[in-house]
């Protein structure tokens, strides 16, 4: 399929008047062709209109058709083959392997939400059969079912352009619920973007649904994105990025005549705590291990280990040692754009010039646009006196917090604001250490990750990849895993009503 720079309403392709957007070689700062036109309000309107059309319909197909559905979306992105591969790879900066891995990782939860569909159980039917002779008063009988909240709008994330973009987890639970989907493409790789809405787009007719199921837009500004969450067909948002857009997003939803929910993953610096007896064992292989999930694919992830609590010791110096030395022999990478880059350059400076803050050591320098790792330390003292220090570097950057003892790393725990995941490296002697941290790590984390890093989020049945605020806006919710999907429906009581009105679910005959 050809790059065209249009928009996907529907199933029209169509040009957008309102600005441009042109992709960018990442490594290079090259402009790259065709520009895409940005979104007019009138584009907007025809795409929340034509998606609203689409729900009643849409949320009423069986979850056979649905799972279908999904994996059609699944085939067609596979048949884009090299082209949407190479396009990627310019436009990010990331590596072949690691798309290949993250295509595949990007049909694989198409098929996982395919299976939950199957399965059932998201549905959440509940019967309680009538009991006319109770007493006092009889029981009537009431019957619940989970149904599609309503039209979604996603927004594509910048870090991975396909399992968290355009077909990427949101749109993939999104529509699994029965809830259509307008997708808002991240400006950092529009041409991946439009491939792969295309291949949805594809998808849709392929399996003869209501065309407003999909749309797929463009903002040159930022007004589209605003005008959308404030739509009042829109029911719902999914985003991934920055604390301040997040924000930004939310306020908006909050302010409607509606409000509705952002489930926006957001900031997080992912403690990994080392505790003494784990030091004491393996601290060169922890080492080893830390420095290679801190500078894999240049740091930008949102799981990425921005923070080492431990308690000074010789193991905690042979750590740092072991780390420092590790690190000096990995490469600078390719960020994602130009003002990630600018960014993290930034926040090194800024962590650099704080307070107590020691610079330990740093990665090979590299060229344009390429991000060099480093690795700071700090007492306790100074990290709990100096807030900025909790600030997230999104890059290879990590700060090790060295605390005088237990109680003191506890303290700094506490201080810490919601996180994504906090990983504990334990040996059996310090068991008894982690079970008195538990209560806070529980507390203060989606996820709790013993001798490993946060930075692989598998797709499965108990993923959670949420968190207390401001990694996540809804602590109660998850982006990866099968529960998203819960993000995206409502239930709904029947009560008294005829076994002919009643939905397929909750009728006597369905087995």
């Amino acid at each position: 399929m050809p790059i065209t720079g249009e928009m996907l309403i529907g199933q029209s392709k169509v040009r957008g008047k309102a600005g441009q957007v042109w992709g960018v070689n990442a490594a290079t700062g090259e402009t790259l062709s065709p520009a895409f036109g940005g979104a007019t309000p009138g584009d907007l309107d025809t795409a929340c209109a034509l998606a609203s059309r689409a729900f009643d319909t849409y949320r009423e197909t069986t979850p056979e058709h649905r799972a279908v559905f999904l994996e059609t979306i699944a085939r067609n992105i596979l048949a884009l083959g090299d082209a949407l591969i190479e396009r990627c790879m310019v436009e990010t900066g990331l590596p072949r392997e690691r798309l290949d891995s993250e295509r595949a990782r990007t049909v694989n939860q198409l098929a996982l939400f395919a299976c939950v569909l199957r399965d059932g159980r998201f549905q959440e039917a509940r019967i309680d059969p009538a009991r006319p002779g109770r007493t006092p008063l009889p029981q009537p009988d009431i019957r619940l079912r989970n149904i599609a909240l309503g039209p979604v709008a996603v927004f594509g994330a910048s870090n991975f352009p396909l399992a968290f973009s355009v077909a990427g987890g949101d749109t993939a639970s999104a529509l699994a619920a029965g809830c259509p989907v307008i997708v808002k493409a991240h400006s950092a790789h529009p041409g991946t973007s439009e491939l792969v809405g295309q291949a949805i787009q594809r998808s849709v007719s392929e399996c003869r649904l209501s065309e407003g199921v999909f749309s797929l837009l463009f903002d040159s500004q930022y007004s589209i994105s605003q005008a959308l969450v404030a739509d009042h067909r829109i029911k719902a948002v999914g985003f991934t990025g920055s604390q301040r857009a997040g924000m930004a997003l939310m306020n908006i939803a909050a302010a409607r005549r509606e409000p509705i929910p952002v489930y926006a993953e957001m900031s997080a610096i992912n403690p990994v705590v080392l505790l003494p007896h784990a030091l004491t064992e393996r601290s060169g292989a922890i080492a080893d291990a830390f420095v290679a999930s801190l500078t894999l694919g240049a740091g930008q992830f949102c799981t990425n280990p921005g923070l080492i609590l431990a308690v000074k010791s010789p193991q905690l110096t042979a750590f740092e040692r072991a780390a420092i030395a590790t690190l000096s022999a990995v490469p600078a990478a390719t960020m994602l754009t130009r003002l990630t880059y600018e960014s993290y350059c930034d926040g090194v400076a800024k962590l650099s010039a704080q307070p107590g803050v020691e610079l330990l050591g740093r990665g090979r320098p590299g060229g344009r646009f390429q991000g060099q790792a480093a690795l700071f330390a700090t007492s306790a003292h100074a990290f709990l006196m100096h807030v900025a220090l909790r600030d997230e570097v999104f890059g290879a950057s990590s700060l090790i917090v060295r605390c005088p003892d237990i109680s003191t790393l506890l303290q700094v725990l506490e201080a810490l604001d919601g996180q994504l995941t906090i990983a504990v490296h334990a040996c059996a002697n310090d068991y008894p250490t982690l079970t008195s941290l538990l209560p806070t790590l529980e507390r203060k984390a989606g996820r709790i990750v013993l001798n490993g890093f946060g930075t692989g989020v598998e797709l499965s049945q108990a993923m959670v990849h949420g968190g207390p605020y401001p990694a996540t806006s809804d602590p109660r919710t998850t982006s990866v895993g099968s529960l998203a999907i819960n993000r995206f429906l409502r239930p709904v009581s029947y009560q008294d009503f005829a076994q002919a009105l009643l939905p397929p679910i909750l009728q006597g005959g369905n087995p």
